[in-house]
């Protein structure tokens, strides 16, 4: 097992894992024992999904057929798929950025800006510059098979971040790190379905069709829904594409067709205020007349928690950055990588929220 510092936080260990695997996305570390239940004792924010799992593990440059490299004699790309005006992504791409400098490693980026295609020319573009092992953030699952078809001819490893890719670890990459997006649905499930008091109508605005991270918020949801609350129906489901503009849209088109909804899960922060904008114009009242629960974790989100516009909020981590690269020193050890590593998530409800925005569990 390996160990690496806690975040602030409760945690709430994820079920049917066989290795724990702990992030270090702040600079404290936790010192209250796993727990299922609420916050910490001092009001902290309470953590998910914190383990990690072993799925084929151990994988190491000689299986995967790498040269052995020095890290920090090394260049390292980072391929970022969206661009950095979104606390997420820019979050993600400082503590890259910051744990490389910290560890004397060269490392250059580009940003795809959300195109795909664009994202394969730049990952070519940084092998052409003297890249030897790459650390990915997918646009989407599918769409960059050229790029990786072209890092696996030259033996170059491609170490994927907060979204998965198609293919087989320790052979077309090394593995994955992120977040349990199925077990971040669930509790959004669970959140939403308290507030409502187990009935009702919901919305469900989606991620981008074609990568996990929606299909797996979705598919999450949906089961616990009908696991727990079965007087919850869900009247709509639409995708927003993870945007905030679109997610007023369609939650505009929402509620002129469902008079009587009372609840909205969406799968991203951004969606949550494009619904919170729509639900004003239709003069309801958010966290009142109609219910919001959404999966992100940035401090507008945590604020609308506070002040009772959202019921809750889930964090997706964004911190990778040490994640990355011990995954990487041990790749190129023989101790050997995991092929999926789960980070650590906050959960931000009305008890720990305000108490999380004055610790900086944020971004």
């Amino acid at each position: 097992m390996v160990s690496i510092p806690r975040q602030r936080g409760v945690l709430v260990m994820a079920v049917g894992v066989s290795v724990a695997l702990l992030a270090s996305g702040c600079s404290k570390s936790a010192n209250s024992n796993a727990s299922s239940g609420g916050g910490n004792a001092s009001g902290g924010a309470q953590q998910v999904a914190s383990s990690a799992s072993t799925q084929g593990g151990g994988c190491t440059y000689t299986k995967y057929g790498a040269p052995k490299l020095d890290l920090k004699s090394t260049t390292v790309g980072f391929s970022q798929s969206e661009s950095t005006s979104n606390p997420f992504r820019a979050t993600e791409t400082k503590s890259i950025t910051d744990e490389a400098a910290k560890e004397g490693i060269k490392l250059i980026q580009r940003n795809a800006n959300a195109n795909v295609a664009q994202q394969n020319t730049d990952i070519e573009s940084m092998i052409a510059q003297g890249a030897k092992v790459l650390i990915v953030a997918p646009e989407n699952s599918d769409g960059l098979a050229p790029a990786f078809a072209q890092a696996k001819a030259k033996h170059i490893p491609i170490l994927t971040i907060d979204r998965t890719v198609s293919g087989t670890a320790c052979s077309d990459f090394i593995g994955f790190i992120g977040s349990d997006f199925t077990g971040q649905a669930k509790i959004a499930a669970d959140d939403l379905g308290k507030a409502m008091n187990g009935k009702g109508n919901v919305a469900v605005l989606q991620g981008t069709s074609g990568n996990n991270v929606a299909q797996e918020r979705t598919d999450g949801f949906k089961q616990e829904l009908q696991a727990k609350y079965p007087n919850i129906k869900i009247v709509a489901s639409q995708t927003a594409n993870f945007d905030q503009a679109t997610g007023q849209k369609v939650m505009e088109q929402i509620l002129q067709s469902n008079k009587d909804l009372n609840g909205v899960y969406a799968e991203n922060d951004g969606m949550a205020f494009g619904a919170i904008q729509a639900i004003r114009a239709a003069g309801k009242t958010p966290g009142k007349d109609i219910k919001i629960v959404s999966i992100d974790g940035t401090q507008q989100a945590v604020q609308d928690v506070v002040a009772g516009t959202m019921v809750a909020d889930i964090e997706t981590n964004p911190r990778f950055g040490p994640l990355a690269f011990q995954t990487l020193s041990d790749f190129y050890s023989d101790k050997g990588a995991s092929a999926t590593v789960i980070i650590a998530d906050h959960h931000f409800t009305s008890d720990n929220a305000k108490q999380a925005l004055s610790n900086g569990d944020v971004y």
